[in-house]
Formats: structure tokens, sequence, C-alpha cells
């Protein structure tokens, strides 16, 4: 049955997306190992449109928050209001009370803003004014942010790209996918006609599969020798926490999940790598900026 389901989304959202298989397998995998997903790439690539999609073939609510410059986090949280009737101030929520929220170009906003989502995304609620408020279950961020070397953006810090479970990038699609998106239907016209493919309760299900994918101790070993390697080797300016090393199983149990496989393997770890540690590692060398990732791979032998 998880097999079945999880086709059924990867080709719904194929249809919509064309040419990104890699990168929509790995934005479901985030969400099955119920991280936050950080989608880096140039304007008009298709970032909002995953998110979107990604969205209604899992049958979640769903809000966009557009981040900019004079945006306060009240804007994202919502604010309280006097009402002189009840004599009170009543709590009126913002747009992030939903089950997956798009925070576009969050890297536009200024880091007072940026830091609002912070308690959101570690705990599953908000304080405001003292109260605090759950938020829905489940609960996702899909955040898009331009490349640093843009006008008008504000790099995230550390402790907020730790908060992403991922970060991907989508790219230009290839030349058959790319005439087949010019000579076909309009994707915000397909994006309306998408149905669920699952309910929010049989994606919750999933991720309870996903998180009953058996590890070995031989792959905690795996894990817990690139962990050290990224802090010994002395090519990193900081090694990966131990918060990483717990995404990198959650993410390799739901990419197994996804493969149609009860247990993790070498392969599924190095396949959900690079998407974990891209954002959080810093090499102190950038002459091989494209590979160093492969040669993290091959550095840390399997057990």
């Amino acid at each position: 049955m998880p097999q079945t389901q999880l086709s059924a989304i990867l080709a719904s959202i194929n249809d919509i997306i064309l040419g990104k298989n890699h990168p929509i397998k790995l934005a479901l995998t985030c969400l099955l190992a119920k991280g936050h997903l950080l989608i880096e790439d140039l304007p008009g690539v298709g970032k909002t449109t995953l998110a979107h999609t990604l969205a209604s073939a899992l049958g979640l609510s769903f809000q966009r928050i557009q981040f900019t410059s004079d945006m306060l986090p009240a804007d994202i949280i919502g604010v309280s209001v006097y009402e002189r009737d009840s004599n009170r101030f009543n709590f009126h929520p913002g747009p992030i009370f939903t089950q997956l929220i798009l925070a576009d170009e969050v890297n536009r906003a200024s880091p007072r803003t940026q830091s609002a989502l912070l308690e959101a995304m570690e705990e599953q609620q908000v304080t405001v004014e003292g109260e605090t408020y759950n938020l829905s279950s489940p609960f996702f961020v899909v955040a898009t942010q331009n490349p640093m070397n843009q006008i008008g953006t504000f790099p995230l810090p550390e402790s907020q790209l730790d908060r992403f479970l991922m970060r991907i990038e989508l790219g230009y699609p290839d030349a058959k996918a790319e005439r087949a998106l010019l000579l076909g239907e309009d994707r915000r016209s397909l994006l309306q006609k998408l149905e669920a493919v699952i309910s929010a309760d049989q994606l919750e299900a999933l991720q309870q599969a996903a998180a009953q994918v058996h590890v070995s101790t031989a792959l905690v070993d795996y894990v817990q020798r690139i962990l050290t390697h990224t802090r010994d080797s002395g090519h990193y300016h900081t090694g990966l926490s131990p918060r990483a090393g717990l995404g990198l199983i959650h993410a390799a149990r739901a990419w197994a999940l996804i493969e149609n496989r009860d247990h993790v393997l070498p392969e599924d770890i190095q396949a959900v790598l690079p998407s974990i540690v891209a954002h959080r590692l810093q090499r102190r060398d950038d002459d091989n900026a494209k590979d160093w990732v492969e040669q993290l791979i091959h550095q840390v032998p399997i057990p």
C-alpha cells in the first residue's frame, strides 16, 4: 500500500513539474521525514509551483507568504487586536496557521522577520504575548530563496539554515522537458485541476512507516564516520552537528521507503547526503566547490 501511494504521488507531481524527477523525489523524502525544505535557485525555474503541487497532491491546506524587506513578524504569525465590544484582545492568526506554508523568497526579508519562523519550524507552535498556539499537523515549511549574489537578499543565518532538513536545487529543464513545457498546457491551469492523491491522515501514516524502516548498527557507524570526518578532516569551518546526523538517518529511511525497502542501505545515505549537508558545511578551500560532496562520499569508507 505505501508503495502504491508513493508511486501515485510522484507520478502526479511529475505531470506538473517536468523533467525534475530527482529533486521531486528528494522533496517528497523531506516531507516523509517530517523535515522542512529549502529550495535555492534562480527565479522562474518552478520553485513556487513545486511547493503548491506538493500541497495539492498530498491533500494539505496551503498558504503562500511573499517575503519582502518591509515585512514584520506579525505578518507571518498573526497579531492580537483589541476589540471594544468584548473589551479584550483577540488573537488573529497569520498565514503560518496552515499545513504547508510556502515562504517565498525568504532571503528577501530582514533577519528579524526570518527569525519569526524559527519557533514554528522547530516546536510546531508560536507564542504571541505570552500565549502559545499550536500549529496544524502535519506542518511543513517549504522556503524558496534566490542565490546569494542577487540584489536585495539577506543571507539566512546558520541557526535558520539548520532548521531545514534539506536544501535542493531545480535547475533548468533538459531540452525535451522544456519543449513539452513550452508546447503544453499552462502549469497553473494544470495545477488547478490537480486532485489530492492522499489525505493528510494518510500522509502521517506514511511518515510513521518511514520512521519504522530498519537502520542497522553498521549504517549508524557509517553516519558517525561521516560526522567525524567533517569535524576532524580540517576541510570545513565547522563539522556536522548531531542534529544533522539524525536528519541524515531520517531522510535515508524515507528514501528507502520510496524505493520500496524496509531497511536502509549505504546507497540511501549517499543519495540524500548532498541535500542534507550542502547548506550546513562550509569548505575552507572552495577550489572544488562543485564536486566536494562527491569527494566527501568517497573519503568516508562504508563499514
